[in-house]
């Protein structure tokens, strides 16, 4: 079993720039990739960002964030970020990072990752 704890979330203008960190701790071995999801109020939850470390490094953005948002991973901390830049009020939502096993490509839907953390709120003002 893998525990993660985000943080790292907070108010901010719009224009203004947060970094999200996600702390692994447990059975980190186990898996070879991690992610950024996001929950807007009466919205699915969507992917952000993901990353995978074995076999190379891939990653993936959705294209809302890409330009924007940058992850990136401290191995030796067991740390994912998420940078999140030029931020606009529909980032706006609760981000939670999310860590499992996956092939080539990183998944986008929610099921495919085994471990989450609790979530932390992003509040972008206008």
């Amino acid at each position: 079993q893998v525990q993660l704890v985000e943080s790292g979330g907070g108010l901010v203008q719009a224009g203004g720039s947060l970094r999200l960190s996600c702390a692994a701790s447990g059975r980190t071995f186990s898996n070879n990739a991690m992610a950024w999801f996001r929950q807007a109020p009466g919205k699915e939850r969507e992917f952000v960002a993901g990353i995978r470390w074995s076999g190379g490094i891939m990653f993936r953005y959705a294209d809302s964030v890409k330009g924007r948002f940058t992850i990136s991973r401290d191995n030796a901390k067991n740390t994912v970020y998420l940078q999140m830049n030029s931020l606009k009020p529909e980032d706006t939502a609760v981000y939670s990072c999310a860590a499992g096993v996956v092939s080539q490509i990183i998944p986008t839907v929610p099921s495919a990752f085994s471990s989450w953390g609790q979530g932390t709120q992003v509040t972008v003002s206008s």
